[in-house]
């Protein structure tokens, strides 16, 4: 089967917005690609960028990257998906994962206990909704729908949606939460990841976690985000690789929990991320910078001539990736479509 094609706009305003950001999406719909992903953290948001591409294209998937699970409840993200699903014809991907302690207990004020528990269940949860089998009855740890002793009622999803199922992936870099997804998802969006270190860091992982949900590999898509720049300045490109290892290894998590760190040392490049965390923390970001070498840059990316990434990018396939989610991180727009219809040509 060939390798599926996704194009990640990450963040609104970090990454591609705007005129720029639609054009971005008709050019690699236009050559091929089969999905458009949109992320969220404490800015923007996946619903409202999603529902407005769904008006603009015409084949492309919309996929959430991640709907972050303590933003919304799961009736909420039910809804929504199962809107944009309807506004796109049946283009929607749900894509949750329980982002981490300082954005879940700062930002939400939902506590960052047994988020892959929770996860779980807002999964089944959301399923329940789509199915619209019955009235919603769910009384689980997490999630009590209706509420018991309440005057809550179980209610049914109130308009028929395209789909009665929408597949769902999950982001996720531990262990046990990439367990889980194998078990329990269409899907799994690792970031950072690295073909030479898949098996040795995830492959017993995913076995188990297809095991204990009874499922072969061909029920699990292998779906990793990716920065890409083919041609162009490939040291500008790096350097953006370079300051978004700096961002998540010091400053998304706390010196207590910081699962970017914990990949790091599972890769092999352990002691490269405990000293820039140690830096950013204590407030030397240029330091920082300067301590990930190039190593760590080529690793967990994809940057070159079109003959270096087309090598690459064997790589990937003979791990059994399913679909690269690409970011392409040129320093303007046209070196951007350029990568991407590039991208396109190099994976047919």
């Amino acid at each position: 089967m060939a390798l599926k094609l996704g194009l990640y706009l990450g963040y609104w305003g970090i990454g591609p917005e705007g005129e720029e950001a639609l054009d971005l999406v008709h050019s690699a719909e236009n050559v091929g690609f089969e999905s458009v992903w949109v992320a969220e953290s404490y800015g923007s948001d996946v619903v409202s960028v999603l529902a407005w591409l769904a008006g603009q294209t015409e084949k492309i998937n919309l996929g959430g990257a991640i709907m972050q699970v303590p933003a919304r409840p799961p009736a909420a993200a039910a809804m929504a998906g199962a809107t944009i699903d309807k506004l796109s014809g049946g283009r929607f991907l749900f894509g949750f994962g329980p982002s981490g302690p300082q954005v879940s207990e700062g930002w939400y004020g939902v506590p960052y206990s047994k988020p892959w528990g929770r996860t779980r269940e807002y999964v089944e949860v959301v399923r329940e909704i789509i199915a619209r089998e019955g009235p919603l009855d769910h009384q689980g740890e997490h999630y009590q729908l209706p509420l018991p002793d309440s005057q809550g009622k179980p209610l049914k999803l109130n308009f028929h949606p395209e789909r009665n199922y929408i597949p769902v992936f999950l982001g996720a870099i531990g262990r046990k939460s990439v367990e889980i997804s194998a078990e329990i998802a269409d899907g799994w969006i690792p970031i950072f990841f690295s073909p030479e270190k898949f098996e040795e860091a995830w492959g017993e992982h995913i076995e188990a976690g297809l095991k204990a949900g009874n499922r072969s590999r061909d029920d699990f898509e292998v779906s990793p985000s990716v920065q890409v720049a083919i041609d162009g300045d490939q040291e500008a490109a790096r350097n953006m690789v370079r300051m978004g290892l700096v961002l998540y290894f010091g400053g998304m998590g706390s010196r207590k929990t910081n699962f970017y760190v914990d990949l790091a040392h599972r890769f092999g490049f352990g002691e490269v991320a405990d000293e820039v965390q140690e830096l950013f923390q204590a407030g030397d970001k240029e330091k920082a910078f300067q301590a990930v070498p190039d190593e760590v840059v080529n690793a967990v990316s994809l940057i070159g001539s079109e003959d270096e990434v087309a090598e690459r990018l064997k790589a990937f396939t003979a791990k059994g990736v399913d679909r690269l989610i690409a970011t392409p991180i040129d320093v303007d727009h046209e070196a951007r479509t350029h990568t991407v219809e590039r991208l396109a040509a190099i994976a047919d």
